[in-house]
């Protein structure tokens, strides 16, 4: 999404020496995320098996939100207070770790829920990533 990057490039004050790379990654994965969470409910709901699928649905729903919460934060930079960010990052990574697990339970059986794990892997590993260059 070159969109996310020329828009951090547009900020006409100093970003307080974030990583841009991984500020960008990061906002990118969760938007992806996101993405991949709302469509994998979706998915699930239209299962035969729905009722199986409760939790999935679940955790999908709470990481699509979070994580796009996450992204609006980190495009977010006037008033920028670290402690904000991090607790948000970790928040992401703790609910993209969840549905990552719960919806590889079911990649066996749902295509849906095996791409929607691997996208909830990246991001969990790209706001991990943010918050150490964050220190």
């Amino acid at each position: 999404m070159a969109t996310v990057k020329d828009m951090l490039a547009t900020y006409p004050a100093d970003l307080g020496g974030v990583d841009r790379e991984k500020l960008t990654r990061c906002i990118e994965e969760c938007i992806a995320c996101a993405q991949a969470c709302t469509a994998c409910a979706d998915a699930c709901l239209s299962e035969g098996m729905v009722g199986e699928l409760t939790k999935c649905i679940r955790t999908d729903m709470d990481c699509a939100d979070i994580c796009n919460a996450t992204a609006s934060v980190l495009s977010r930079h006037t008033g920028y207070d670290a402690n904000v960010t991090r607790a948000i990052l970790a928040a992401c990574a703790t609910a993209c770790r969840a549905c990552g697990d719960e919806c590889a339970a079911h990649a066996d059986q749902h295509e849906h829920c095996r791409l929607c794990a691997e996208a909830c892997r990246r991001c969990e590993e790209a706001c991990n990533e943010l918050v150490e260059a964050l220190g």
